[in-house]
């Protein structure tokens, strides 16, 4: 069998059926989800220093923060109404509601937690430049690519709620400066991802009808995971290799 590349599932791979379309997207989560990043390892596992955390929560808000402009894009590209109203809870889910926080406050919460100011955060100004060039690209990937690439590229949920669950217990065991207020976040993402990721897989599923369609269903996979995966290769080598690009934020803990 031929291997899969950076960007591409195998071309022979056995894409006949909705079934063996959902066996290749789990084999794609399993190889290549970013929970196997060295950098999680270190985060999950302790071996990282306050300031090192910090700069994994600010470059991370930029990612979830732009989430519901994705979902809001994704919208557009519909014009069943059913699909529509199925998606919207997304951007609800990020941006909150009145007289109810999102996930996007809960990321504050966070990132306040560990001693960084709001509006720096919410400014993207000392982000590195990979995490803006990555999640941008993100966007503009379910702009320009058919609807069904686009829920495709959201199919990272379906592994995200055990990434959740190690991160919880992983950084409350080994910081003292993370607290379980800080970490609702996650907490509540337990709930919300299998629900979304259950939608997307069912709509890909049913949708892909051709081997061509579902390799590419299998390919905005991969795709997504490389964002995922480039975000934390920037980290790493900024802050813990030492390389700090000029103007990105610098810990006053290193």
């Amino acid at each position: 069998m031929t291997a899969m590349t950076a960007f591409s599932v195998a071309s022979d791979a056995v894409l006949d059926s909705a079934d063996d379309l959902e066996a290749q997207l789990r084999a794609i989560g399993a190889t290549r989800y970013h929970n196997l990043h060295p950098f999680h390892h270190l985060l999950h596992g302790g071996k990282l220093n306050k300031g090192q955390v910090q700069a994994w929560a600010l470059n991370r808000y930029y990612y979830q923060s732009s989430i519901p402009l994705k979902d809001a894009v994704v919208i557009s590209r519909f014009r069943d109404r059913a699909t529509r109203i199925e998606w919207r809870h997304r951007i609800e889910d990020h941006d909150g509601d009145v007289g109810s926080e999102g996930g996007i406050e809960r990321w504050l919460q966070l990132t306040s937690g560990l001693g960084l100011d709001n509006d720096y955060v919410e400014s993207a100004e000392g982000i590195l430049p990979a995490t803006r060039f990555a999640v941008d690209a993100y966007i503009h990937f379910v702009r320009d690519r058919s609807p069904l690439e686009a829920i495709a590229s959201s199919l990272t949920e379906l592994f995200a709620p055990n990434l959740h669950e190690e991160r919880i217990s992983g950084m409350l065991e080994h910081y003292d400066f993370i607290n379980p207020g800080v970490m609702t976040y996650f907490k509540r993402r337990l709930e919300q991802a299998p629900r979304d990721a259950n939608f997307a897989l069912d709509y890909v599923k049913a949708n892909a009808k051709t081997p061509a369609e579902r390799q590419a269903v299998c390919n905005a996979l991969i795709f997504k995971t490389n964002v995922l995966w480039v975000q934390l290769d920037a980290l790493y080598h900024a802050y813990v290799e030492g390389h700090v690009p000029p103007g990105a934020f610098v810990p006053a803990q290193s």
